[in-house]
């Protein structure tokens, strides 16, 4: 994980100065009179992300914990696989907006993840939204990859961009960047959480035509 994620996490919801679920309003989420179902990111003390999803699972509540399996050396030789959190105090949460404003004023939830990127006319930033699809690549990303997935604070434009033919990403789009190694990255913009990126090949991808 790079540290400057930590960047992402300066701009959010304050959370109530009298918490108490008594003050969240009564009614519905969107015109039809259906709540709607939402991810949102709520941010949370570090080392504590495994923790407060199984809190928020008590109460009926969906989370995701971004989670790798990776392979852990000790200077003794010793080996272990262990499961490494990727985004550090971050817990995806779905809920209805209703659903969140009340979780908001939990003791163990800091405050939850604004979008910077909006246009929004005033200082006042919307609460950010993770689409299914977001969430969808980034758990295919954790789940195929033999490599470790980091995270880079910023947001791409559409450019050149590949689609994966090969291998265990096969159907998965993005851009290649190299490496200072002479490596090559596949990165895969992920909306308001930034970018994803991890070992690819650029043998293995093809040019997407516009």
């Amino acid at each position: 994980m790079k540290a400057t994620l930590a960047e992402m996490l300066t701009a959010s919801e304050d959370k109530p100065s009298k918490p108490s679920l008594a003050t969240v309003p009564s009614g519905v989420d969107d015109a039809v009179g259906v709540p709607e179902i939402k991810w949102f990111v709520a941010i949370v003390n570090a080392r504590h992300e495994k923790k407060v999803a199984e809190k928020l699972k008590d109460i009926n509540i969906e989370t995701y914990v971004a989670t790798q399996q990776e392979m852990r050396v000790w200077n003794n030789g010793r080996r272990k696989m262990v499961e490494r959190v990727v985004i550090p105090a971050m817990v995806f949460v779905r809920c209805t907006e209703k659903e969140r404003r009340r979780i908001v004023t939990l003791p163990y939830i800091n405050r939850f993840m604004v979008n910077r990127t909006a246009e929004t006319g005033s200082l006042n930033k919307p609460v950010a939204v993770i689409g299914n699809a977001e969430i969808s690549k980034l758990r295919f990303m954790l789940g195929q990859s033999d490599y470790p997935v980091d995270f880079i604070p910023a947001s791409f434009k559409e450019k050149d961009t590949v689609r994966v033919i090969r291998g265990s990403f096969r159907g998965l789009e993005g851009i290649i960047r190299k490496n200072s190694d002479g490596t090559h990255c596949l990165v895969v913009s992920l909306s308001v959480l930034g970018g994803a990126t991890v070992f690819i090949d650029p043998a293995d991808v093809e040019k997407i035509l516009s």
